[in-house]
């Protein structure tokens, strides 16, 4: 039996095939690719009960994941992240079956882990010796960390008010770190100089094939997590785009194998920022692609992108599923941080708050039934994030003196 039954890469604008064994970045038609497995001997090979038996890792996928070869992994014990009821959230939202899929609690503190152990795996086995991606934190943090596991130069441009840690990851994985005084955008703009000039390796987003096969593990591990069932609704982040790409392709995937119904997909939700919507945007006007969202400003920095590379695959998983696109206020994503860590203890990011936020709005407006099974996806640990809690009214004692209330 193969460790993969990755088949070739296509595009899913001109349906050009190209092959996997080789570097690839863009189609030519400037598309990203999709990459495409033989899933009839992914049918004959694997089942859902043998998937159940590995260890409790995103690689227990690895048939339907691009790596050829076992020893190009490159790991940290990635995945399988908590799916927890929320019954005290729930129920001040008036959701009886309200869930939290916690990528906090992953290598490196965020779902940027998942593209990065499939990206790096799959860039080490094409040969790749440096590499390097725009990022607003996050993913050049964990791309970094994974790059040095590899052996491979990493070359990390992100805004200068990006999260301290995020720069902090990158530079103690010894990543050559540059900040830019503007937004992901700029940072896209010197990469892609670098990349024309010297040919290194572009890992940004979906500008390379395998990042999204890494996230789409997380459409996997839900329907695994609920019995082989799918949820009613799925509620991401999104910012580039690719986890709630990568949950659909997962479902479709899935669908084709036979593991869940062709009758029911979850409804895919994608949640913005009221100050960088584009998606939003273009979701209301029934576009397929968005425009560039001017003067883009959110404290949930790794949803701050004001032009996703792939926003028509991200408009299409939100038709295809009769799904949504909503943004929340600055004021409404904090409130929903908030909330989350008094009623459930889960400190989480204000990109998975914006989630949590969307979902309250959702439910009053009647999108979301009480009984539906929702899944909100949290992208990140809190602690990440300090500069967005405030502390306020915090007593301050003597040695020795009492508490009195």
């Amino acid at each position: 039996m193969s460790y993969s039954y990755v088949s070739h890469l296509e595009c899913p604008k001109c349906q050009a095939v190209l092959e996997v064994t080789e570097v690839q970045q863009l189609c030519a038609c400037g598309s990203p690719l999709l990459v495409r497995y033989d899933l009839e001997k992914v049918k004959e090979h694997v089942s859902k009960e043998s998937i159940g038996r590995r260890p409790t890792s995103l690689w227990r996928y690895h048939e339907l994941l691009p790596v050829s070869a076992k020893e190009n992994i490159v790991t940290l014990g990635e995945g399988w992240t908590p799916l927890e009821k929320m019954p005290q959230l729930g129920k001040h939202y008036q959701l009886s079956n309200l869930y939290i899929k916690d990528e906090g609690i992953i290598p490196t503190g965020s779902f940027k882990t998942r593209g990065a152990s499939v990206g790096i795996s799959k860039a080490k086995e094409l040969g790749v010796k440096q590499l390097a991606m725009p990022t607003n934190g996050n993913a050049g943090a964990a791309w970094a960390l994974y790059a040095a596991k590899a052996n491979i130069k990493a070359t990390i441009v992100m805004p200068v008010d990006a999260p301290a840690i995020t720069r902090k990851e990158v530079f103690i994985s010894g990543g050559d770190l540059h900040l830019v005084d503007g937004l992901i955008s700029d940072a896209g703009k010197i990469v892609g100089k670098l990349v024309a000039d010297k040919g290194v390796y572009d890992a940004s987003t979906l500008k390379e094939p395998y990042r999204i096969e890494g996230k789409k593990t997380m459409g996997y591990e839900i329907v695994e997590q609920f019995g082989w069932n799918v949820p009613d609704v799925i509620l991401y982040p999104t910012g580039g785009g690719v986890g709630i790409i990568g949950i659909y392709k997962a479902l479709k995937e899935m669908q084709e194998l036979g593991w869940i119904s062709d009758n029911k997909l979850p409804r895919l939700v994608a949640v913005q920022a009221e100050g960088c919507s584009p998606i939003v945007e273009a979701w209301k006007n029934g576009e397929t692609e968005s425009a560039f969202f001017e003067n883009s400003e959110t404290c949930a920095f790794g949803i701050n992108v004001p032009k996703a590379l792939g926003d028509f695959l991200v408009l299409e998983s939100l038709y295809h599923t009769n799904g949504c696109a909503i943004a929340v206020s600055e004021t409404e994503l904090l409130t929903a941080q908030k909330l989350v860590a008094e009623l459930e203890g889960n400190f989480i990011c204000p990109e998975g708050a914006a989630t949590f936020a969307a979902a309250e709005k959702l439910r009053k407006e009647g999108w979301i039934k009480e009984e539906e099974v929702v899944v909100c996806l949290n992208t990140g640990a809190g602690i990440k994030y300090p500069e967005t809690v405030e502390l306020a009214n915090i007593p301050t004692l003597q040695p020795g003196e009492f508490i009195e209330r």
